[in-house]
């Protein structure tokens, strides 16, 4: 891969306004819907009262913010700088009903329009590593967050595995995006998707930062053979 990783916000913006349309099918598509049960995992995390107010940050569609509304909270606000991946989710949250729990806005991690404080959680689906700068996004959701209260965040990472490795590389960086080409007719978003998660510092790396930024008690758990991880961190 020749291209450089631009994760100017501007950039990124773009790039999902572009693909917006059949995001929603080529990520269930491409991953065989295993993405549905990692949000799944996600919810299950959560563990809060039901007048509960969450932030969904990267929130794209709206899917873990439409997964969230499961546990009953008050509220599920979902921001994201691409104005059309929003639109999208908010026709599903309309169509199913959820308008009424479920506010999704345009909105940027690394400058949350919110008081700090706020929220008794915050989740982020495979968002933080588009951050244009990773530890000013975390140290916004820090701010927002109510003391004692967890982000969750869940993220493509690599497999240990030097066998499945491999196969795991080649699909990602071959496949995928030859298919997302394909049917999204955006040359670049699906080469910018393992490039960005060949940048990301995951696994302990990730754990450093959340601890940098001033989260506590974090810890990682891999899931699917190391494709993807759910970090968790609480502010104290």
């Amino acid at each position: 891969m020749t291209e450089r990783l631009n994760k100017s916000k501007e950039n990124v913006s773009s790039m999902f306004d572009s693909i917006a349309p059949k995001y929603d099918f080529l990520n269930h598509f491409l991953s065989m819907g295993i993405d549905k049960r990692w949000r799944k995992k996600v919810r299950k995390l959560l563990a809060y009262k039901k007048d509960a107010v969450i932030l969904d940050v990267a929130t794209g569609t709206g899917d873990l913010a439409i997964e969230l509304h499961k546990n009953k909270p008050l509220r599920v606000v979902g921001i994201d700088i691409s104005e059309k991946m929003v639109e999208v989710g908010k026709a599903k949250v309309i169509a199913k009903k959820l308008d009424n729990v479920i506010d999704l806005q345009t909105g940027d991690s690394l400058d949350i329009k919110f008081d700090a404080n706020t929220f008794d959680a915050v989740t982020c689906a495979f968002g933080v590593r588009n951050f244009e700068n990773l530890e000013k996004g975390l140290s916004e959701i820090f701010r927002v967050l109510k003391t004692n209260s967890k982000i969750v965040v869940l993220e493509f990472s690599k497999p240990n595995n030097k066998v499945f490795g491999g196969i795991y590389k080649f699909y990602f960086t071959k496949i995928l995006p030859f298919v997302g080409r394909m049917i999204s007719k955006n040359d670049f978003a699906y080469k910018y998707l393992p490039m960005s998660v060949d940048k990301f510092p995951y696994g302990k790396e990730f754990l450093d930062i959340l601890q940098k930024v001033g989260f506590c008690e974090t810890k990682t758990k891999k899931l699917a053979a190391g494709i993807a991880s759910i970090y968790c961190g609480v502010k104290k």
